[in-house]
C-alpha cells in the first residue's frame, strides 16, 4: 500500500511495527506463499480461498519468526516481483505506472512479457520453497498443497462476488494497434507525452514499493510541458478542420516514426469509443474520458475531453465548431440552390445530402444550447453523472443506455448528493440537506441540517431470576 493511502472495509491491509519496508516485504512474500494459503483454507474448511477475508481469519494465521537472512531474502524476492509486475503495467493506459503503449514500449528498454512471467513464476516457486521450510512442511505436505492448488484454480473461473464480471472489463488483452491509436488520441488531447517515444524525454526512475502514488503516470504530459496540440478541450471529426482529431492522430504517429494506418478516420468513427469504454471500465465503474457527441446519423462528431470539461465547454462546442460548420454548409447549400435547373444529377444528390446534414447540425446546436445553461459539471460527481444530461448525443447504444438510466435516477432523486443534482433540482436537494447530514456536508450546506431531538431511553426491566439464561 503506497504511503498516503487509506483502506476501507473491503480494502485488505496488514501492518507491522513502525511500517518497516523490509518487514512488510518479507510478510508480503509469506502471505503470498502456497503454505500460507493452505493454512488459511484449513480455517475456511475448503480449498478455494474466499475473495475477501474477515480480519481475524488472517490475524490468527501463524507467521514464522524470521532471522535477518531469511527476512532479507524474502524481502528481496517480493521487491523483485513487485518491480516485474509494475513493468507489465507500463503499457496499461489506466495504470499509474503507464509509460508507452505495447507497440512503443521497447524504446524505453527491455520489455518481454513472456520472460517477465517466467521470472515471476520462478520467484513464486522460490518463495513457496522457503515458506514450506519455515512452516515445516514435508514432501507429502507439499504434494498435497500442489494438488489442492490445481483444484482451487479450477474454481477461480467463477470470479469474485465483489468484482462482478463485465463485458467491458478492462482486463481483456489489448490489441497492439488499437492501443497505439488510443495512445495517439491521448497525445492529441494533451494527456500523454509523445517525447517519451522519441527519446526527447527520459522515463523517470522506478519508484520504491511504498512511495506515494504519483499525481501523474510516467507517460502523462507533465505540468508545464508543451502539449502536442493546443485546444480548449474539444476536438472534432471533420476533415480539413484545424482541430480534426483523425489528422492529429496521423501526425502523432508520423512524429514518432510509426507507419500510419490507412483507415484512421474509420477506426475513430466506428471502433475507438467502444475500445476506450472497455479499457476505462472496471467492474461496475465506467469512466470514459473522451466523449463523442454526435449528430443523429453520426455524420459530425465533437470529441470532448472530460478532464478539461467546464461549464463553458458546450458553449465552446457551439461557437467554435458547430456555428462555423453551419455557415460553411449553408454557403454550399446556397450555391447549389442558386444553380436551380442547371443542377446535375450529382449536384442534386449533393444538394439533398447537404440539406439533411444542415438540419442535423441545427438539431445538434439547438440541443447543446438547451443543455449549456444548466450543465455545470463538477469532477467530484464522476464521469457517469457528469455525462448523464448529454445522453441523447451519444450514439454508442450500451453507453447511451447507462447514461439514460443514470439521468432517470437523477430525476428521481437517487443521486441528490451530486453537485449536478443541486444545479438541476436545488429546492429538492436543499430540502434533503435539512434531514440528511451527509448530503448537507456534500453540498457545503451544513447550516441547513437540523439535528433531530434526542429520543428518551426506554427503561430496561429486570430479568426474572427464575428464568434461566439461554
Amino acid at each position: 500500500m503506497p504511503a498516503g493511502c487509506i483502506f476501507a472495509d473491503k480494502g485488505p491491509a496488514a501492518f507491522v511495527a513502525d511500517d518497516d519496508p523490509e518487514t512488510l516485504l518479507a510478510l508480503c512474500s509469506l502471505v503470498n506463499s502456497a503454505a500460507f494459503g493452505l493454512l488459511v483454507s484449513v480455517q475456511l474448511a475448503r480449498v478455494e480461498l474466499a475473495q475477501s477475508f474477515e480480519v481475524g481469519l488472517i490475524q490468527q494465521t501463524p507467521v514464522p519468526d524470521l532471522n535477518a537472512d531469511q527476512q532479507a531474502t524474502l524481502a528481496a524476492l517480493a521487491r523483485r516481483a513487485w518491480s516485474l509486475k509494475r513493468k507489465l503495467d507500463t503499457i496499461e493506459e489506466t495504470s499509474h505506472a503507464f509509460a508507452l503503449p505495447a507497440a512503443l514500449r521497447a524504446r524505453l528498454g527491455d520489455y518481454n512479457p513472456p520472460t517477465i512471467e517466467a521470472e515471476l513464476a520462478r520467484i513464486q516457486s522460490e518463495i513457496d520453497n522457503i515458506a514450506f521450510d519455515l512452516y515445516g512442511f514435508n514432501e507429502a505436505d507439499r504434494a498435497a498443497v500442489q494438488g489442492n492448488q490445481g483444484v482451487a484454480n479450477d474454481g477461480d473461473a467463477e470470479g469474485s462476488a465483489d468484482d462482478e464480471g463485465d463485458d467491458e472489463d478492462s482486463a481483456a488483452p489489448i490489441d497492439h494497434t488499437a492501443g497505439l491509436l488510443s495512445w495517439a488520441v491521448s497525445v492529441a488531447f494533451g494527456r500523454f507525452d509523445w517525447r517519451l517515444a522519441t527519446g526527447e524525454r527520459a522515463a523517470p526512475a522506478e519508484p520504491k514499493p511504498f512511495d506515494p502514488l504519483p499525481a501523474k503516470s510516467s507517460g502523462m504530459l507533465q505540468d508545464g510541458a508543451e502539449p502536442f496540440h493546443v485546444h480548449e478541450g474539444v476536438l472534432v471529426d471533420d476533415q480539413g478542420h484545424p482541430h480534426d482529431l483523425a489528422r492529429l492522430i496521423e501526425e502523432v504517429l508520423a512524429g514518432v516514426e510509426i507507419a500510419v494506418p490507412d483507415d484512421v478516420r474509420r477506426w475513430l468513427q466506428r471502433e475507438f469509443f467502444a475500445f476506450h469504454l472497455q479499457r476505462y471500465s472496471k467492474s461496475r465503474r465506467k469512466a470514459p474520458i473522451y466523449w463523442p457527441l454526435s449528430t443523429t446519423s453520426g455524420s459530425y462528431t465533437l470529441w470532448v475531453y472530460y478532464p478539461s470539461l467546464t461549464s463553458q465547454t458546450l458553449y465552446t462546442a457551439i461557437n467554435d465548431f458547430i456555428e462555423p460548420k453551419l455557415k460553411q454548409v449553408g454557403g454550399d447549400v446556397t450555391v447549389l440552390r442558386n444553380k436551380g435547373s442547371a443542377r446535375t444529377r450529382d449536384d442534386e444528390k449533393q444538394f439533398e445530402a447537404l440539406q439533411a446534414f444542415e438540419l442535423e447540425l441545427i438539431e445538434l446546436r439547438d440541443t447543446l444550447r438547451k443543455l449549456a445553461p444548466t450543465h455545470k459539471p463538477n469532477h467530484d460527481d464522476g464521469v457517469q453523472i457528469s455525462a448523464a444530461p448529454l445522453w441523447p448525443l451519444f450514439r454508442h447504444k450500451p453507453w447511451q443506455k447507462v447514461l439514460k438510466d443514470t439521468w432517470t435516477k437523477l430525476e428521481k432523486g437517487d443521486y441528490d448528493w451530486a453537485h449536478l443534482a443541486m444545479n438541476y433540482w436545488p429546492e429538492r436537494a436543499r430540502a434533503k440537506c435539512k434531514t440528511d447530514k451527509s448530503l448537507a456536508i456534500a453540498h457545503g450546506l451544513e447550516d441547513l441540517y437540523v439535528e433531530p431531538a434526542a429520543q428518551p431511553k426506554k427503561a430496561r426491566g429486570k430479568k426474572n431470576p427464575e428464568i434461566p439464561y439461554e
